[in-house]
């Protein structure tokens, strides 16, 4: 007759111990091994193999550790647990420790029963982030099973890696480039989003119809949408309605997939409002419809809106969990490394003689075109006014560019009409700050209006090739001591320019220039986004491992947005002066964000004060904005009527009294100063609505007490970062491991494990390959889970830091195993850190939980490493707290320890076990009853998720180690090293 087993309950089969899981039946039995992770689960049938109920076998005396076993064994243990008992399933299992702050988001989603939030933390928080933890909770929670992400396609290959190195979800690219390859491998009739679970969508590809009702078909129940703000559009005309066909595309298609109430949905953006009050409200709408017409001037509007908005600056977290936060004390006080206020400077430069000659004819061609074609008719003028604008942004751009465009044709001048030519010629005009379409806006535009180039044309493009370098170019000039004054101050610049041919000039004309020790590459959109990042990693990658080595990228706006520049980055050269300064907002965000290792970045504006247009670009726009940011403390996206207006105005001064004449102030020019009024009028008053949604719509919903109560039972149950770095080194160590930690602040380090056991090898080669291991090679352990191939992070879900853990957790509950054993179930320290006798208990306990969920009830199996101590004799114990029993582990040992009172003391602990189980099972009801609370705490507002919530303790619990800790005493005459320090 076979028995039946309760989950969490041990059994002995195949010749180890295993843990029963929820999934078994009386005739199967589904086990994970004690203290193994999921990938090791099996099935084993009673009815053909020996299974029999196990018990915990309690430490031996004869196995004695030193005054670090304790810890080393707690760090193995907890970094071997995959799924943790506390209501977040997922952190267990995630390769970034978040930030506390980064918390709130997760807290906000797990009390809605459908989740839908709008994320608009400021630029370099970490949205990102945020959005990928509250995603592999709800899939580990069973919540969600299938996810997409839409994206620019820009963003796409950088979303796969956050996504896969982070949150180990292998999310398929569905691109332009992709799709066919991921289509014919679909069975008849069968939808890519029901093949593939996980995607990352381009948001370009899913506007054309087909795909786009296909995917509204067969949507995921977990939808995130990056760059949110780019798939809304404003309705009303005053504040900006004329928007792009592709908005109202992006938007048609998020109203779709809102409709279903059951999908999860998340919206990231870091500008969400922008002064344009209908676009804010149809993005409130896509999140739930009702909250599109909440009166957010009642107290109670902005409180319902509270509940899915979180909208932070960096101020609001820079310091967070403080007492300024209305907590207690800075316990939990946890400082983020933004860099400081960003040092920022405006250099001008001057034409050379030539150059200016060139300025001046070209501005005269361009206004003779422009009155020619006004008098043939607004076609004509329309396509003149484009092809002008052409000519001007790439003549101060640089003469590569202004070559190039003299040669090529205008793009407008192929339009039928009026309205044909503004659509085909306003992206030569634009920056826009709404517009993500990055991809192909770095193309030098044409200037010319038919397909050969006029004689004039072809003079100018001549004599701006003869241009190029540093003796006719004087910008180039500039730029050159520019960057060399930034190397010399141990600077990594990035510098943005407007064209593929400006920056394939530069970095030509800069090679060589910069010193011995200088690397150069260029970045344009010429690559596809996959190489460009590859391109950046290969720049970064040749210093090798000279700190000496500076990097400089030279780049268009096909990197402005989204891609994460910080670690490789430090300073931002604006070559080219955009058009609308929030361009130069998210160029200088590639770096200006969390993990940038310097407190200040370094920031260049470069702008001709004698050509006629950056100066006034500079007086009017960019002085304006950096005004408002002052004054507001936010950054405020400038409505692109109002830049457009501005360099309009400029280009048509330019064109009546050249390049001489506007030279005189701006808001002097006749019949413009009306005009810059309400666009000043304009801008402020779109300034003031941002400051004021920021107020009213601040995160509210979570205060940071809730948050630090969950912090804490987080650090508690799964330890930090640090605490893996030192575990792995001293593991290492104890290994008998080269270990070579050069202590430059990185937290980095090598090793070669060629002389550690056998077992440890080979485990280490089926995760960083043979050839590593069987030649002896240094292996580097990194602090960013972002590594190579044949590396290793140090984090606790790297498949290396699980290896070495699964070691030292198997040597140590093996007394007979052969070579170094780091870890011991047994010490005996003396230590002047107590004053009485002490002994920790090192205590895994097992909770057999049900989850109410959506889907219906799930059964899990956790597993939780307490640390217990108590004063005293077994029989007389004075329990400490857990904030006591945790500091032993620091204590050092101050004298040896004699032989034989060890032996002693540790029998006396191992023989009091016994007496000590009810205070054992006492407290594994305490901890089931507060892992109770806190899934119920977290979850408080979704009364349909607790109902039948569950935590049931499963007894015995196993005492994996016993250490005593004695005052010190008389020297001893005699000493056993296995019980010293």
């Amino acid at each position: 007759m076979s028995l039946t087993y309760t989950a969490g309950s041990l059994v002995a089969a195949r010749g180890r111990e295993w843990v029963v899981l929820p999934e078994s039946a009386p005739d199967m039995l589904v086990l994970r091994p004690l203290g193994g992770s999921e990938d090791d689960i099996a099935a084993v049938f009673p009815s053909f193999e020996e299974v029999r109920p196990a018990e915990f076998a309690a430490p031996s005396p004869d196995d004695l550790g030193d005054q670090r076993a304790a810890g080393l064994l707690r760090t193995a243990l907890r970094i071997g647990f995959r799924s943790g008992a506390g209501p977040f399933r997922s952190l267990a299992s995630i390769a970034v420790e978040p930030r506390a702050y980064q918390l709130v988001p997760l807290l906000m989603a797990l009390r809605q029963r459908t989740v839908r939030l709008l994320i608009s933390d400021d630029v370099g928080i970490g949205k990102t982030v945020e959005a990928g933890l509250i995603a592999k909770e709800l899939l580990a929670q069973g919540e969600a099973t299938r996810l997409a992400v839409l994206c620019s396609p820009a963003l796409a290959e950088q979303w796969q890696g956050e996504l896969r190195e982070k949150f180990g979800i292998d999310a398929e690219l569905v691109l332009a480039s992709t799709v066919s390859r991921l289509e014919r491998n679909l069975e008849l009739g069968q939808s890519l989003f029901d093949r593939h679970p996980f995607t990352i969508i381009s948001t370009d590809f899913i506007k054309s119809t087909r795909h786009r009702e296909d995917f509204v078909k067969h949507c995921p129940d977990l939808v995130i949408v990056d760059e949110a703000h780019t798939c809304v559009a404003a309705d009303d005309p005053a504040q900006g309605g004329a928007s792009s066909a592709t908005n109202q595309l992006r938007y048609e298609l998020l109203r779709k997939v809102s409709a279903d109430a059951d999908r999860h949905l998340l919206l990231l953006t870091a500008t969400p409002h922008s002064g344009k009050e209908s676009a804010f409200r149809n993005l409130l709408g896509v999140v739930r419809p009702e909250l599109a017409t909440l009166d957010l001037e009642n107290p109670a509007g902005r409180a319902k809106l509270a509940e899915h908005l979180v909208a932070r600056k960096r101020a609001d977290v820079r310091d967070y969990l403080t007492k300024e936060d209305g907590l207690a004390d800075d316990s939990l006080a946890e400082r983020t490394a933004f860099p400081s206020d960003r040092w920022t400077k405006d250099e001008p430069y001057k034409l050379t003689p030539a150059y200016r000659a060139l300025l001046d004819d070209a501005i005269a061609y361009a206004a003779d075109r422009v009155h020619a074609a006004g008098e043939q008719g607004k076609r004509e003028a329309r396509i003149a006014w484009w092809s002008v604008i052409a000519l001007l942004r790439s003549m101060v751009s640089s003469p590569a560019a202004a070559a190039q465009t003299l040669k090529t044709r205008s793009e407008s001048a192929t339009a039928r009409t009026a309205h044909e030519a503004d659509v085909l010629g306003a992206p030569v005009a634009a920056d826009s700050a709404e517009n993500d379409r990055h991809e192909g806006m770095d193309v030098a535009p044409g200037a010319a209006e038919s397909e050969d180039a006029g004689a004039r044309l072809l003079e100018l493009a001549g004599r701006a090739e003869e241009l190029m370098g540093p003796v006719g170019d004087a910008k180039l000039k500039a730029l050159t001591k520019h960057l060399k004054d930034l190397i010399a101050e141990g600077y990594n610049p990035i510098v943005f320019c407007r064209y593929i041919p400006t920056a394939d000039y530069l970095a030509a004309q800069l090679d060589g220039k910069l010193g011995k020790k200088t690397r150069i590459a260029a970045v344009t959109g010429t690559l596809s986004p996959q190489q460009r990042l590859e391109r950046i990693e290969q720049l970064a990658a040749e210093e090798g491992g000279d700190p000496s080595v500076r990097r400089v990228l030279i780049a268009t706006d096909c990197l402005s947005e989204g891609v994460n520049l910080q670690h490789h980055f430090d300073a931002v050269v604006h070559y080219d002066l955009a058009w609308n300064p929030t361009r130069h907002d998210q160029r200088e965000g590639r770096v200006d964000r969390y993990g940038q290792k310097r407190d200040q970045v370094r920031v260049i504006t470069m702008y001709g004060e004698d050509n006629g247009i950056d100066g006034k670009v500079l007086e009017v726009l960019f002085k304006k904005h950096r005004q408002i940011k002052k004054d507001l403390g936010i950054s405020v996206s400038v409505p692109d009527e109002t830049a457009s207006g501005v360099t309009d105005a400029v280009v048509e001064w330019l064109l009546l009294h050249g390049r001489q004449g506007s030279q005189e102030s701006l808001f002097e020019m006749d019949g413009h100063q009306e005009s810059f009024d309400r666009i000043e009028r304009e801008w402020t008053s779109a300034a003031e609505r941002e400051k004021t949604s920021r107020s009213k719509y601040a995160q509210r919903a979570i205060h940071p007490e809730e948050v630090a109560r969950e912090v804490a039972v987080v650090r508690a149950a799964l330890g930090g970062a640090e605490e893996v770095r030192e575990f792995t080194l001293e593991a290492l160590r104890d290994l008998d491991a080269l270990v070579r930690d050069p202590r430059d602040g990185s937290g980095d380090f090598t090793a070669q494990v060629g002389g550690t056991p056998a077992g440890l090898r080979d485990a280490l080669a089926a995760t960083l390959g043979n050839r590593l291991v069987e030649e002896d090679r240094e292996i580097p352990f990194r602090t960013t889970p972002a590594i190579g191939r044949g590396e290793a992070a140090l984090v606790r879900t790297d498949p290396a830091i699980g290896a070495i853990a699964s070691y030292v957790l198997d040597s140590a509950l093996d007394a007979k195993a052969l070579g170094p054993r780091p870890a011991r179930r047994c010490g005996v320290v003396t230590t002047d850190a107590v004053s009485v006798r002490t002994t920790l208990l090192l205590v895994r306990y097992r909770f057999h939980l049900t989850l109410p969920s959506r889907s219906g009830e799930r059964q899990v199996v956790a597993e939780d490493a307490r640390l217990l101590a108590y004063e005293g004799l077994p029989q007389r114990a004075r329990w400490l707290d857990d904030d006591a029993a945790a500091a032993l582990l620091g204590a050092r040992a101050t004298a040896n320890t004699h032989e034989l009172a060890a032996r002693n003391a540790i029998t006396r602990a191992l023989d009091g076990l016994p007496g000590l189980a009810d205070h054992l099972t006492e407290y594994g009801t305490r901890l089931a009853a507060e892992l109770d609370a806190s899934h119920r705490r977290v979850r408080k507002a979704n009364e349909e998720i607790v109902r039948g919530l569950k935590v049931v303790p499963q007894e015995p619990a196993d005492v994996l180690g016993v250490y005593v800790y004695v005052p010190p005493a008389a020297p001893a005459a005699s000493t056993v090293s296995g019980a010293e320090a």
